[in-house]
């Protein structure tokens, strides 16, 4: 089986909170500007979009994904894309945590709507882990079991903002993976999922993985950021993780976004491919690309 941990719903709404930042699109349907100029099909309606995300998955033989609300505020794009096809889709939400309304969103994404994970990115929104506004969302996905939390940490950079010529004014300093081992000693029983081995800061998610075993690390994304070790390889990665982490807090993810790219096979036969060259074994490969998905968001 696979099961993908990391696809981006890129809804309409996403795209008009683009094209609200990008007044050289021009007049009209922001939405519809937006993806012209990127080339990319409009996504249509929720139910259009997570029926396109459907036949995807079958096409290339994925059972599972986690989509993830990819702008603050989207949370009924995606929880009407896992409500049409609960045993496909787990619903993500990205929150950003220094709103003043932020726990309750948590707690009516995670509630109300069915929502398992909440997704921060505190590069981008500009705030400290150690932030009690951190804390607070940590208390509020505590209290819900099942749910999990998504910390962006390392290098952080939004393709689809810099094809539309936007900034992206994040401060790569706020994301280190050494802020969360408080967190998660205060939330033992709170799955936290750092993304892309820690995008740069591979030394440091390890170091807190090890400290904290309830902190899994996802490997998605080409994991470009390797290039700034002289010398590592993807399947050097991956010996680093099962080493320090183990098998059973790995993640299989593709940072799949928009279409018509679609599910990004490449990146799943690059870490398959080093996965191998890593001399892990099928049963290692299984809890990597399906077993560990399956055992944190369970299907209804």
């Amino acid at each position: 089986m696979l099961h993908d941990a990391h696809c981006h719903f890129f809804s309409r709404r996403f795209f008009e909170t683009l094209a609200r930042d990008a007044p050289d699109l021009g007049p009209g349907d922001p939405a519809a500007a937006a993806t012209a100029a990127l080339g990319w099909e409009a996504p249509g309606a929720p139910a259009e979009l997570a029926d396109r995300w459907v036949a995807e998955l079958d096409r290339h033989g994925v059972s599972r994904a986690a989509l993830i609300a990819s702008v603050p505020g989207d949370e009924q794009s995606v929880a009407e894309a896992a409500a049409r096809h609960p045993r496909r889709f787990v619903g993500w939400f990205m929150l950003d945590a220094t709103r003043e309304d932020a726990p309750r969103r948590t707690a009516d994404a995670l509630g109300r709507l069915g929502l398992r994970c909440v997704c921060l990115f505190p590069a981008m929104h500009r705030y400290r882990l150690d932030d009690e506004r951190v804390r607070r969302v940590f208390d509020v996905a505590a209290a819900h079991p099942g749910a999990a939390v998504f910390v962006h940490c390392g290098v952080l950079s939004v393709g689809v903002r810099a094809k539309l010529g936007l900034p992206s004014r994040f401060d790569v300093r706020l994301g280190d993976p050494l802020a969360l081992p408080p967190l998660a000693a205060a939330h033992p029983g709170l799955p936290i999922i750092v993304p892309h081995f820690g995008a740069g800061l591979l030394r440091e998610a390890l170091m807190a993985a090890d400290l904290c075993s309830n902190i899994h690390l996802d490997t998605s994304s080409s994991n470009g950021w390797i290039r700034y070790h002289p010398g590592l390889t993807l399947a050097d990665v991956f010996r680093r993780a099962l080493d320090v982490v183990g098998p059973g807090r790995l993640l299989f993810g593709t940072d799949s976004s928009f279409f018509p790219r679609g599910w990004q096979r490449p990146v799943w036969e690059a870490q398959a491919a080093a996965l191998e060259q890593a001399g892990a074994d099928p049963a290692v490969r299984e809890q990597i690309f399906a077993g560990n998905f399956e055992r944190l968001f369970e299907a209804g």
